[in-house]
């Protein structure tokens, strides 16, 4: 019995074979094969991706990647930036529950380390002032991982050294820093209901799904 495979085919491609790249929601994935699948009546072009922290192979169309949010792994500069960014002045956050989840649950679907790196701090710093309910724990967690899942690959170190060093400047920065007083983030919130939440790992689902819809 033959067995085709395109693997070994060199495809003129934004990402390449055994590229890391950073599939938003789910963290660091390897490009393991590009491959050519009938569709309809023509053929379209994949990247197989294999994503480690959910053991999991996705098929993306190539000429959908971009608008999924799959980019390359951050330089060691924009590493260090993202870094450092954790460590400066910001701004306080809403004392909504669902207005603070749905803006950071936006921004871990934007996926710019950045963007993961402000989720990490915003959500850190509020739980200073009170606990985080359920559902912004579980958000916390996820960006968390996903910010040191990319910077250990970005570095080259690892993943309990990045968590150690997002910590400490995460502990070293006190409320003081802050722009304006979080004294109005001290009024009583209802914890979340479940059922008007959005359920990260409900997008995540959603997420996956998509990339085999072409």
């Amino acid at each position: 019995m033959s067995h085709h495979s395109n693997t070994s085919v060199s495809y003129n491609t934004p990402f390449k074979l055994n590229q890391q790249v950073v599939y938003p929601l789910q963290g660091v994935g390897k490009i393991i094969s590009i491959e050519e699948r009938p569709f309809k009546d023509k053929k379209l072009l994949y990247y197989v991706i294999y994503l480690e922290v959910s053991d999991m192979t996705v098929m993306v169309p190539v000429e959908k990647a971009e608008s999924l949010g799959i980019r390359a792994i951050v330089s060691k500069e924009e590493a260090e930036k993202a870094l450092n960014f954790i460590s400066e002045e910001y701004e306080p956050v809403p004392t909504d529950w669902k207005l603070r989840y749905q803006m950071n649950l936006d921004l871990l679907k934007q996926g710019s380390v950045i963007d993961i790196a402000q989720v990490v701090r915003t959500l850190y710093h509020r739980s200073k002032i009170k606990e985080l309910p359920i559902l912004e724990r579980k958000l916390f967690d996820s960006a968390l991982k996903l910010l040191v899942d990319e910077i250990s690959y970005s570095l080259g170190l690892r993943k309990e050294e990045i968590e150690h060093m997002i910590f400490s400047k995460l502990e070293a920065e006190a409320p003081e820093k802050v722009k304006t007083s979080h004294a109005s983030s001290l009024t009583d919130e209802e914890e979340p209901d479940m059922e008007e939440t959005f359920d990260l790992e409900e997008e995540e689902e959603e997420e996956e799904e998509e990339s085999f819809d072409y």
